[in-house]
């Protein structure tokens, strides 16, 4: 198949309502980017700790110092998910609600569980991709799992990432199609990046799959996603926020003990790729 021509884009303002065919609870507010977080501990603080070892490398090199800095971590249950989202995804603006990753909207943290209006656990490395479920390992590993309305989850299913389709119904700005799904400009340097993270950190090891980012769309049950260039494009165009350094922040002193080594150094993904 053709790599499609990949094309420029502007970030997109979000609706404040919220369309047919997804019910909200009166608590949900729409926004298009949250509030600042509290700021974060200078990356460069990790440079001569975290990453002293991969400090220099570059290609297969950089990847595999990446791969043995951040394998170190703290693993959670499946359940143990549910209470770490909600305060990685903390709504800056609101502390009794979490944002969700492709609607952008701020819902309750207790309208967490698996009917319409709720939100629940998107794997944005879909967990087809690999069969790996829902065990402990990259399936419950939080740096790619993130808040979503049930109903736009099922929308995204397993569906690789790409540009263009059909607007999401209950989502502005996120387009879709058969075997593709396009992320509101605001987050898609957030998606890519934690879909690298996942291929740099699970790489055959421990009874989990080796993760690969590739080139293509549907690619099913393997242990695979795409589109890599469309990826390296978002990550380029939209690099990390203030949300995003910090939830990397929170993981890493609150739950796994471990960081996105993309989100602290953005270059790095051009140097593995």
């Amino acid at each position: 198949m053709p790599v499609p021509r990949v094309r420029r884009w502007k970030p997109l303002a979000l609706t404040a309502a919220v369309l047919a065919g997804i019910t909200v609870p009166a608590t949900a507010t729409a926004t298009t980017s949250p509030a600042p977080a509290p700021a974060v501990t200078a990356v460069g603080a990790y440079d001569d700790t975290y990453y002293k070892d991969a400090l220099g490398k570059t290609g297969p090199a950089l990847k595999s110092a990446l791969h043995t800095i951040i394998s170190k971590q703290t693993k959670l249950s499946y359940s143990q998910v549910w209470d770490a989202l909600k305060t990685t995804d903390q709504d800056p603006a609101n502390s009794a609600n979490v944002i969700l990753l492709y609607t952008g909207t701020s819902r309750s943290k207790s309208s967490s569980g698996g009917d319409q209006g709720d939100w629940n656990r998107e794997h944005v490395w879909a967990k087809s991709h690999g069969d790996f479920g829902t065990t402990t390992g990259p399936g419950t590993d939080i740096h790619h799992l993130r808040p979503e309305d049930v109903t736009v989850n099922s929308i995204r299913g397993n569906k690789d990432f790409d540009n263009g389709g059909g607007t999401v119904s209950g989502a502005p700005g996120n387009l879709t199609d058969g075997d593709s799904f396009e992320p509101r400009d605001a987050v898609k340097g957030d998606v890519a990046r934690m879909i690298l993270y996942m291929a740099v950190r699970y790489e055959g090891a421990d009874g989990f799959p080796d993760l690969e980012p590739n080139d293509r769309v549907d690619n099913g049950s393997a242990p695979a996603i795409g589109r890599l260039s469309v990826l390296k494009q978002w990550s380029d165009e939209d690099p990390p926020d203030a949300f995003e350094k910090n939830r990397n922040q929170v993981i890493f002193d609150k739950f796994q003990h471990n960081r996105n080594p993309f989100i602290d150094h953005p270059e790095w993904v051009e140097e593995v790729w």
